[in-house]
């Protein structure tokens, strides 16, 4: 029954994923017919430089490859152009590969044979939306299965995924940009890390770096694994050499991570730098850390500590002020009621001692990856809280079936430290852990998700273009998770939920005419 169950939750989720994405395609269209772009040079397509003279030819079908040429806007040029002709210009180091190379794939493979009908520009495009848009209804059944794991909840869980389905940055996901393949690959590889696959975990995340180049700030997640597991080993196990052992691998885990980070700046120095003469060199290849992607944010965008905050941009300010706002709501929330747990990254969380010598609260991690291996996690090996008389003193049954009694502090740790259950499972779980309360949300498990949030909204706010707020942090699992639990937080939650529904509305409109006509948006 349970994992029927969970199959059909699945499919709910993936069936919304493809109604939203329909949505948001069919829009387009209706304000591509309806309104004028403000830019009409989307079309235009010069030759390649490494084949100056390639020749047109013509197509079978000119309209339907107009359409689609023209659909092509914003960023979506840089990353058709680089999958059409490679990186041609410096400032094209700006657009991570991943995106470029699946779209060249996918156009040399599956839709080669409408080259001769709609011309090859018009087939990058397609590929480039058939690919994001797929790879948008995987993201968020991995979205759907990490909530579950982190939430233990199935409702609140469907919840927070539909909202990720209408999220404010949909016209993003639903476009020729990296927002799509990098949710995909953040989201899936903290799906497989919380359920244990630590090496898939480690490839997947490290495959979101080349689709983004915030994905190097996934390897903290590892990291804070990595600490908690060497903590638990070295003070409450007393097993040094383990603990060096889980530092060691983790350490390695992150480099792999960011290694993608550095392979894709040393090619942009070796295709720009390498062999020319100190006066031909671009300044940034005299760094003693050369780093193109840095040189080209600055230099070309303006992007830097403060240099955004002009009179100017306010309107800019607005148009991220609700994400951002959403994102200081929920980490202000976390931070008032697990303060000592923020502040102490988590080790010096809880006053109460470990429910037994062998264990601690920095176990949760070690927990996951035995649990998570254990594909049957039956009722007979599951503690169940039991409610008794006293109600002060519940009892716990314990493994071999035996009773006896905690104390509120020690049963407030083992609420913190239920282990992780596979999401058919959650079924078996006593009924107090199956409704997102205060306690529910409140957990370890969140808080480096919180911290990443944290990070990318300071980031966002005080050294980006703020309007790109909106997208920058729309792959954040923790903006989701809190919007949708407003309603059992706060006595006025439905009205900011009807609100920020309300938002996510008016944005997926919005973004739909002005972005997919190029008028400025997010």
């Amino acid at each position: 029954m349970t994992n029927e169950f969970s199959t059909r939750d699945n499919r709910v989720v993936m069936k919304i994923a493809i109604g939203s994405r329909l949505l948001l395609l069919t829009l387009i269209v209706f304000w591509r017919s309806l309104v004028s772009p403000y830019d009409t040079s989307a079309s235009i397509n010069p030759s390649c430089l490494s084949s100056p003279n390639n020749q047109s030819y013509i197509v079978k079908f000119p309209y339907i490859a107009s359409v689609i040429e023209d659909s092509i806007v914003w960023d979506g040029v840089y990353y058709v152009r680089t999958a059409q002709c490679g990186y041609e210009y410096e400032q094209s180091y700006a657009f991570w590969p991943l995106l470029p190379f699946c779209i060249f794939v996918l156009s040399k493979s599956v839709f080669a044979p409408l080259v001769p009908l709609v011309g090859y520009r018009a087939v990058l495009g397609l590929s480039g939306y058939v690919l994001n848009n797929m790879a948008f209804v995987f993201a968020a059944t991995y979205f759907h299965r990490l909530s579950v794991i982190v939430l233990k909840d199935k409702v609140a869980a469907m919840r927070a995924s539909t909202l990720f389905c209408f999220n404010p940055a949909s016209i993003f996901f639903s476009s020729i940009y990296s927002e799509s393949l990098y949710a995909l690959l953040s989201i899936g590889g903290l799906c497989h890390l919380m359920s244990g696959a630590k090496n898939l975990s480690t490839l997947w995340l490290a495959l979101s770096v080349l689709a983004r180049s915030n994905g190097v700030l996934n390897a903290g997640y590892i990291g804070f694994q990595m600490m908690h597991q060497a903590y638990d080993a070295a003070f409450y196990k007393k097993r040094f050499y383990l603990a060096v052992q889980i530092l060691l691998a983790g350490a390695f885990r992150c480099l792999c991570i960011c290694l993608p980070l550095f392979i894709f700046q040393a090619y942009g120095y070796f295709n720009i730098c390498h062999g020319r003469s100190a006066d031909e060199q671009r300044p940034w290849c005299k760094n003693r850390v050369p780093m193109v992607y840095n040189f080209i944010q600055s230099y070309y965008w303006g992007v830097g500590f403060l240099k955004y905050f002009k009179v100017k941009q306010l309107p800019n300010f607005l148009l991220a002020a609700p994400i951002l706002s959403l994102a200081l709501a929920s980490i202000i929330y976390y931070v008032k009621l697990r303060y000592v747990i923020f502040i102490t990254l988590g080790f010096r969380g809880f006053k109460a001692p470990p429910v037994d010598k062998s264990s601690s609260p920095f176990q949760l991690y070690s927990e996951l990856d035995t649990l998570s291996r254990n594909s049957n996690i039956t009722s007979g090996n599951t503690s169940k809280i039991t409610q008794g008389n006293d109600r002060k003193h519940p009892k716990v049954a314990i493994n071999d079936g035996q009773y006896r009694k905690i104390d509120s502090l020690e049963n407030q740790t083992l609420r913190w430290r239920r282990p992780a259950v596979r999401e058919n499972d959650l079924s078996k779980l006593p009924s107090e852990y199956r409704s997102l309360d205060k306690e529910e949300y409140l957990t370890l498990t969140l808080l480096p998700f919180v911290l990443h949030l944290g990070f990318m909204a300071g980031v966002a706010f005080l050294v980006m273009h703020v309007q790109v707020a909106t997208r920058f942090l729309s792959a954040n699992p923790p903006l989701y998770w809190f919007a949708t639990s407003l309603p059992a937080l706060s006595k006025n939650g439905k009205r900011w939920g009807y609100l920020i529904w309300a938002y996510c509305a008016a944005y997926i409109l919005l973004g739909s005419l002005l972005f997919s006509n190029f008028y400025p948006f997010t």
